[in-house]
């Protein structure tokens, strides 16, 4: 998978572009093909702020996560994408098991 990450203010090593890339190898344990996922990463003080977006079939998934450590601030941006991603996958069946159970009226008596 391609995965676009863009930074104007840290430099791009070889280990953050590693560790971004293992948080979306397990958001692809789903099975949900991800489309263009795009990672952005800024400095704002002392604080790490991570945004991520990517595509999935009729919808965006979109998380942000602040940390003064750069890699908890990746983890906890996984972890949001997650919860997004289960949510995703768990949407038809949830309208689905709405859809299948009947209405009860209620008799006057």
């Amino acid at each position: 998978m391609s995965i676009a990450i863009t930074s104007h203010v840290i430099d791009i090593t070889p280990a953050i572009r590693e560790r971004i890339e293992s948080r979306f190898e397990k958001l692809n344990r789903r099975q949900i093909a991800l489309i263009t996922p795009h990672v952005v990463i800024q400095k704002e003080g002392l604080n790490y702020q991570v945004e991520a977006s990517a595509g999935v079939p009729g919808e965006t998934l979109f998380a942000q996560a602040e940390d003064e450590n750069l890699y908890a601030a990746i983890n906890d941006l996984g972890h949001k994408l997650e919860r997004q991603l289960t949510r995703y996958a768990e949407k038809p069946l949830a309208q689905r098991a709405q859809a299948t159970q009947p209405v009860v009226e209620e008799e006057e008596s």
